[in-house]
């Protein structure tokens, strides 16, 4: 963005400027006023805020003061906003304006305090997030309207769609496209594992496709996976059917054995979209591919200062990076980066954290291959390109394959050699590998049948619990009653 200074202008005299949030109600007499009135106020003031840098903050606050409507000025924003500038605006400087999309953060239940208080009338209250917390907008919900009837299924779920067949498959990555169709082909083994009987093909499936739909799933707060609608054919019937698969992250953090006496960390986790002010990964599930550029996050508790070694390891044992870092007493979370070139080697990787060089823990992330490109079946030279890894193993400037027998991460040459040929692959060969690395760290926990469906055993997905079809009563919106009130 560019600005330039046009030159100086005068305020219209006899005014009283004013000014505040960007975030107000106008009344309907107001709003014509601003809009048809010719008189010098509206007139003065819209040719003076026509080059104006946020315009908004003030137009509206000055015309009503200054106008015959002042006495209709309610000289209060009706509104909680839960600001924690320590967490998220760090670029943030009383001189200039703030640049940095610095926003407000979410309410979480130790906030409910703050919507009881009677000081001011209070209409309105930002930011809820239900990815980030749902108990709070539950117990607000309760505040207001009372609580829901014993045994109302879905009040501690929570479902977002992240992708539905009418947005395209354009609008979602080849990454995330490729583990989609992997999900759903868990899914199919899933049924065929769980309801296939001899000389019974009734319940063996066929993908048939595009995914229909993709939802994240939370329970209590917890995020639980994902829910992926798909198409299969029966190979019983031969029929089309629709399902949903339901897929869960598997647990890759693991504490050293035996655990070593360093005690202030609590967890660790790899991912991309890091938002450090609400202290999550946007990319629920850390759906990776080659070209993404995960980070660390560790949380810590409180305890002494302390100097931590972080550890990169790729799928065939190559160390990609080697850092450390100081956690200070009072650190909560800590994350970084690590600038690696480009392409990551497909396959699982291991991040490693050691103190004194004394293993703490470990976890581990998924950076899948791709079976599309540009929403294409991928070709075998861009697969050739895109999971071998970067040139010469060369994720850094700096080499650190003299740490290998120092760790014991032993460079195995089989293992390098299957690398080489897995990169190679295509069609369902490729798929199968996917398939393989995804069913590593995932799991297909269920799935269900949105419609008819000739598999005689497989539940209807509005009759279960986790399924985007399932009840969600709290979502349910009726028309308003004559109180104001929606229940």
């Amino acid at each position: 963005m560019h600005m330039w200074r046009l030159g100086d202008r005068k305020i219209p005299e006899g005014i009283t400027v004013d000014g505040g949030s960007d975030w107000f109600l106008l009344n309907r007499k107001f709003v014509e006023y601003v809009t048809f009135s010719s008189d010098d106020l509206v007139t003065k003031m819209k040719r003076f805020y026509s080059y104006t840098l946020l315009p908004a903050e003030s137009f509206f606050h000055t015309v009503l003061e200054n106008s015959p409507h002042c006495n209709s000025m309610v000289d209060n924003n009706l509104r909680i906003t839960n600001w924690n500038r320590k967490l998220g605006c760090k670029c943030q400087y009383k001189n200039i304006v703030d640049w940095c999309g610095c926003s407000p953060n979410d309410f979480k239940p130790a906030d409910f305090h703050r919507f009881q208080q009677t000081t001011r009338p209070t209409f309105f209250a930002r930011k809820f997030e239900a990815v980030v917390n749902q108990e709070i907008i539950g117990q607000l919900d309760y505040y207001l309207y009372g609580n829901y009837p014993s045994g109302t299924p879905g009040l501690r779920s929570y479902w977002e769609n992240v992708y539905d067949e009418p947005d395209g498959i354009h609008s979602i990555s080849d990454i995330a496209l490729t583990m989609y169709h992997s999900f759903s082909r868990l899914g199919l083994r899933r049924a065929e594992a769980s309801f296939h009987a001899d000389r019974d093909n009734s319940c063996r499936y066929y993908p048939m496709g595009h995914p229909v739909s993709v939802h994240l799933y939370f329970l209590a707060d917890h995020f639980q996976g994902l829910l992926v609608k798909h198409h299969a054919t029966n190979l019983g019937a031969s029929k089309l059917e629709t399902l949903e698969t339901w897929v869960m992250p598997k647990k890759v953090f693991k504490v050293a054995s035996p655990p070593s006496d360093f005690g202030r960390l609590q967890y660790s986790e790899i991912g991309t979209e890091w938002d450090a002010k609400e202290r999550i990964f946007r990319n629920f599930g850390g759906l990776m591919g080659p070209m993404d550029e995960p980070i660390g996050m560790q949380k810590w508790g409180k305890g002494p200062n302390v100097t931590v070694t972080i550890i990169w390891v790729d799928p065939v044992n190559v160390i990609a990076a080697t850092y450390d870092i100081l956690i200070e007493s009072s650190a909560e979370f800590t994350h970084y980066k690590p600038p690696l070139n480009l392409p990551l080697r497909a396959g699982v990787w291991t991040v490693k954290i050691l103190h004194h060089w004394v293993p703490v823990a470990e976890t581990k992330f998924l950076v899948s291959p791709v079976t599309f490109s540009n929403k294409q079946p991928i070709r075998q030279d861009e697969t050739l390109k895109l999971h071998g890894g970067p040139p010469n193993n060369a994720y850094m400037e700096q080499s650190f394959q003299s740490l290998n027998p120092v760790l014991s991460i032993p460079l195995n040459a089989a293992h390098v050699e299957q690398a080489k040929k897995n990169a190679a692959l295509i069609g369902s060969k490729l798929e199968n590998w996917v398939d393989s690395l995804v069913g590593s760290v995932w799991s297909a926990v269920d799935i269900c049948s949105t419609g008819p469906t000739s598999c005689p055993v497989m539940q209807a997905c509005s009759q279960t619990s986790w399924s985007s079809l399932s009840p969600d009563p709290k979502s349910e919106l009726g028309p308003v009653k004559p109180d104001g009130r929606l229940r």
